[in-house]
């Protein structure tokens, strides 16, 4: 069994963008050579709502990632750049990486929001019955390989 990470980030303003490119480009090439890291995939879909989706050997290397690195270093600052966000994790038997049109329906059914310091109406409407937000935009995602 294989663990699956799954986020969905909504920058509040356009000029938060900066930022988190440099942060994303940072962790994007951390991850690619992280202890345990199988596949990746991006996905920047409209209105400044970016996903990300990681297929590990185990929950724990995705935990190690998480907490390392630029990507540790950007966590904080998502608190006040973003206006949603959420998560969701899952185990599944082979090391592909889902579709996004899966993802999607897994964040709605199975994901949790995310702290933030300003969130949207959307993100305040959604909670443990399921998340709300717009349907993605699955055609402008990338895969990330390692190494």
């Amino acid at each position: 069994m294989v663990w699956v990470s799954l986020t969905r980030l909504r920058l509040r303003s356009a000029l938060f963008l900066p930022g988190f490119f440099w942060y994303s480009i940072r962790s994007r090439m951390q991850v690619k050579h992280a202890d345990g890291f199988i596949v990746g995939g991006l996905l920047a879909d409209n209105e400044r709502t970016f996903w990300t989706m990681t297929v590990w050997e185990s929950r724990a290397a995705m935990l190690a990632f998480m907490t390392s690195g630029a990507h540790k270093r950007a966590m904080p600052k998502l608190l006040n750049w973003c206006d949603e966000a959420s998560v969701a994790g899952w185990e599944q038997e082979d090391t592909v990486l889902p579709k996004w049109d899966d993802a999607d329906r897994r964040m709605r059914t199975t994901g949790r929001v995310s702290k933030v310091r300003h969130p949207s109406a959307v993100q305040m409407r959604s909670g443990p019955g399921g998340l709300e937000y717009r349907e993605p935009r699955t055609t402008a995602a990338v895969v990330i390989h390692r190494g």
